[in-house]
């Protein structure tokens, strides 16, 4: 009898059965995600074609559009991040898996997930607190527009804290199918 659950097609391969509230939850909020990156990476083209038009037909100048565009940007990558983790979607280089035994690939695949998660991790905290600063001192950008940058920074926070949890969903994994293969 196998202690393993398939959660959602999108995760790699089944999860064992104590993780799989997390990887429900994480699958449901990258699926939010998902169609709000969507939708942010069409406002973004939307308002990029927006500001050529006014700038090439009304010799308009846009002072905007662009941050808007990059802002934008900015939260459709870092927030969909743990969605394309889910499919280990991220470049990865794989020669050494075609030749290395399966059991030496698995430890591989392990430590590099741990360590991955470790820098992903810090990266986020690192984010919390550039998000923390902005957000008290009320730090906007320099440009005419002056947005504040709590939105970048806590968009980029965001992502990356999605991005530790589906990392340490992974790792975790990796340790429940040990116990469960012994």
């Amino acid at each position: 009898m196998s202690h393993s659950l398939e959660v959602p097609s999108h995760v790699a391969g089944p999860v064992p059965r104590p993780l799989v509230p997390l990887a429900r939850l994480l699958a449901g909020v990258n699926r939010v995600v998902l169609v709000a990156g969507m939708l942010a990476l069409l406002a973004a083209a939307a308002i990029l074609t927006y500001s050529v038009i006014t700038r090439y037909f009304l010799k308009s100048a846009t002072d905007w559009q662009d941050e808007a565009s990059v802002f934008l940007l900015v939260g459709a990558t870092f927030l969909c991040g743990a969605y394309v983790q889910s499919y280990r979607g991220h470049i990865g280089i794989e020669a050494l898996s075609s030749i290395l035994p399966p059991s030496v690939n698995r430890l591989r695949v392990t430590v590099v997930d741990i360590l991955t998660l470790a820098f992903c991790a810090f990266f986020a905290w690192k984010s919390w607190t550039l998000f923390h600063e902005a957000w008290v001192e009320k730090q906007t950008s320099s440009s005419s527009w002056a947005p504040p940058l709590s939105i970048p920074y806590g968009l980029m926070a965001a992502g990356m804290t999605l991005l530790s949890l589906q990392l340490l969903l992974q790792s975790l994994t990796h340790f429940f199918r040990g116990k469960e293969t012994k």
